[in-house]
């Protein structure tokens, strides 16, 4: 079980993927993305569930999280996208710190339709907080981060 000192949103090396901020929440790009552009919302203190969050909050962060989205489809020239939340081991969430997955999609972006839900139905290989997949190297994280931030402060500007 992994406590909030163990917690990898809770760590100062988060901050290298932080590619936006609003508040009291943290767009972050994944360093083990599924499909290009692969990103998370997380909440910068340690909440381990969406239910923790007061209706406020709840506000926020779904909003922060659609002005996310929006930058990372353009970045990615994506024309749609898959938001997921795993909240508890029973539902397949391996670090007990909420996070929404944003997924940008792009046409046949996998082998055949559907296999997003497949991913999703492997409960043994928890595909969306799979610890199996490999890690970006810093460097092309840090372009990805980089790229991103870029994109979210002019969209911002630009309002």
């Amino acid at each position: 079980m992994i406590t909030k000192a163990d917690c990898p949103f809770c760590h100062a090396d988060i901050k290298r993927s932080v590619f936006a901020e609003e508040g009291q929440f943290w767009a972050i790009y994944n360093i083990a993305p599924i499909l290009p552009g692969h990103s998370l919302v997380i909440p910068r203190g340690h909440v381990r569930s969406i239910m923790e969050l007061s209706e406020e909050e709840l506000g926020r962060f779904m909003t922060f999280a659609r002005r996310v989205t929006k930058t990372v489809l353009e970045a990615f020239a994506a024309s749609g996208f898959d938001w997921a939340i795993q909240d508890a081991e029973e539902a397949g969430q391996t670090v007990p710190h909420l996070h929404m997955h944003i997924i940008p999609r792009t046409p046949n972006d996998l082998p055949h339709e559907g296999d997003w839900y497949n991913k999703l139905e492997q409960s043994k290989a928890q595909a969306i907080d799979s610890k199996d997949r490999p890690n970006l190297a810093p460097d092309q994280l840090d372009r990805y981060v980089c790229a991103l931030r870029e994109a979210f402060d002019q969209a911002e500007r630009s309002g």
